[in-house]
């Protein structure tokens, strides 16, 4: 029983931290409409930013400079939103598969130099060592488990909670009508590069938080996380969940890690060894049928955006 509280309280936190990366692509796409597929590339940015503030000195690599893990938090949000606000202002005009296109390279720039700048990044051996908070309570994985869990929910709901309340603002109201009808709402005097500038800046710190919060959990992170995959699942964990809808991205987040999890599992258990490797597919395949069964049963996810706010918006469109 132990053990099944410690896996669920592992499966949870990890699922958190997705969570966080889908709630700030919720920011760009659910609520402005903004195509980003180089959500690996944020998340990398945080991650390696909040790593080299907060781990101990590694003469081998630039930083090491043994801050506190809020610090490193705060940094990596930060980081991944100047990030973002500078990718924007370059990108921030095109549209759909235009920015999909800029937003993917952007994200394969970051892997390749975490894979390369080796006395930064430490290459394609990573960065370890990177405190986990209350690590003291290690000795104790129920214990661990369950304080990193709650820990990590704080976090999620806090950032919740401030999402929920700019989507009811005034500001959120214009990312939608910008979404819905961008010529409309700049008819009405809304600078909409502006705004769509600004949810851009705001969806970018949220993933780098989230990806600080993960490699923190883990403890150690490397290029190799950081690939087109992670920008899959996360759109994945969207549209399942239900975009436009805060509490759809959290569901969906833990969703769609429960199948990869559950695909993981079986996989080990009845293939040979031999073949894992290749069977590993199985798991984009259940996720993509997972995907088609939600939208076949429900279009706009399993917790899309409320019918209320769809209705203003439809009243609001010329």
């Amino acid at each position: 029983m132990i053990e099944l509280i410690s896996y669920g309280a592992f499966f949870l936190t990890l699922a958190l931290t997705y969570a966080m990366m889908c709630l700030g692509l919720n920011v760009q796409w659910g609520q402005t409409g903004l195509f980003n597929v180089g959500i690996a590339g944020f998340v990398a940015i945080g991650a390696y930013v909040s790593a080299l503030l907060t781990t101990p000195d590694d003469p081998a690599r630039f930083g090491g400079l043994g801050l506190p893990i809020a610090v490193g938090w705060i940094a990596a949000a930060i980081a991944s939103a100047i990030a973002s606000g500078l990718l924007g202002w370059l990108t921030i005009r095109l549209r759909a598969d235009y920015l999909a296109i800029a937003t993917f390279g952007f994200a394969v720039v970051v892997q390749l130099a975490a894979l390369n700048l080796q006395s930064l990044t430490g290459g394609p051996f990573g960065i370890g060592f990177i405190p986990r908070p209350f690590a003291e309570l290690a000795p104790n994985p129920l214990l661990f488990g369950l304080v990193n869990l709650a820990v990590l929910g704080v976090v999620t709901l806090a950032v919740y909670a401030a999402l929920e309340h700019l989507m009811r603002s005034p500001w959120g109201r214009v990312l939608r009508a910008i979404r819905e009808n961008e010529q409309a709402a700049t008819a009405l005097g809304k600078q909409a590069m502006r705004f769509r500038l600004q949810a851009f800046g705001v969806g970018g710190a949220i993933m780098g938080l989230g990806g600080a919060m993960q490699g923190h959990f883990i403890g150690f992170i490397s290029p190799e996380n950081y690939v087109p995959m992670l920008t899959f699942q996360v759109w994945a964990m969207l549209i399942v969940g239900g975009s436009g809808n805060n509490r759809g991205a959290i569901l969906g987040a833990v969703l769609v890690w429960a199948i990869w999890a559950a695909s993981g599992a079986v996989i080990s258990a009845f293939v040979p060894p031999d073949q894992q490797a290749r069977a590993a597919a199985l798991k984009i395949v259940m996720i993509g049928v997972g995907i088609c069964a939600v939208l076949l049963l429900r279009p706009r996810g399993i917790l899309g955006e409320s019918r209320t706010v769809s209705r203003h918006i439809e009243k609001a469109k010329p």
